[in-house]
């Protein structure tokens, strides 16, 4: 079993190398520190209690992991911002700070400038979205919903649902392959 003071000093000599690979791979310092950070936590919370002969491949694998997690948050993000951002009309102000999903709960004042046939089409995609979504089997879409839509992560997540980690990722995974195809088949693509 490592020490405190044994922990401390791995860490301590980890994490510039860390940091390092983590900015390789995101090429976003914030994003890199973040990572390692939450690596470190990870560690630290979960593996204190191994001897410290393991700590080197413990926290690489972890890191790896965080890192995956990472891209595949960026991933799902990306996808649901762009769908719903092909739905809103331009940002007329040109700020840039409009926040389409915020602007999809706010009707009013959102449609002034579209025509009738736009708003339809509009309503008919997010409808459809809905109706997809809806058809997703129950720990599937519990999962997507809580992951995606409510922004909790993979732990807090498996916590609520009462199963592991690795089912929470497996079932947003399903979920999102499942609703990109259905999403496809019915012409609606990013």
């Amino acid at each position: 079993m490592a020490t405190r003071q044994e922990l401390s000093d791995f860490l301590q000599s980890v994490e510039r190398r860390a940091f390092k690979q983590a900015v390789y791979a995101t090429r976003n310092d914030d994003s890199a520190l973040d990572i390692v950070q939450d690596a470190m936590f990870k560690l630290a919370e979960k593996y204190a209690d191994k001897p410290s002969a393991e700590l080197p491949m413990l926290f690489q694998r972890i890191l790896q992991n965080v890192i995956h997690d990472h891209f595949r948050r960026q991933k799902v993000r990306n996808l649901w911002t762009t769908l719903i951002s092909a739905l809103q009309p331009d940002d007329s102000d040109g700020s840039g700070d409009r926040d389409p999903l915020e602007s999809m709960e706010i009707e009013g004042d959102t449609r002034q400038g579209e025509s009738a046939a736009q708003i339809v089409e509009r309503d008919q995609i997010l409808q459809a979205i809905d109706a997809e979504v809806q058809k997703l089997p129950t720990r599937q879409r519990e999962a997507f919903v809580m992951r995606y839509w409510q922004d909790l992560d993979v732990a807090e997540t498996a916590t609520a649902m009462g199963c592991s980690e690795g089912s929470v990722k497996t079932h947003c995974s399903r979920a999102v392959h499942t609703l990109a195809a259905a999403l496809k088949a019915k012409g609606i693509t990013l």
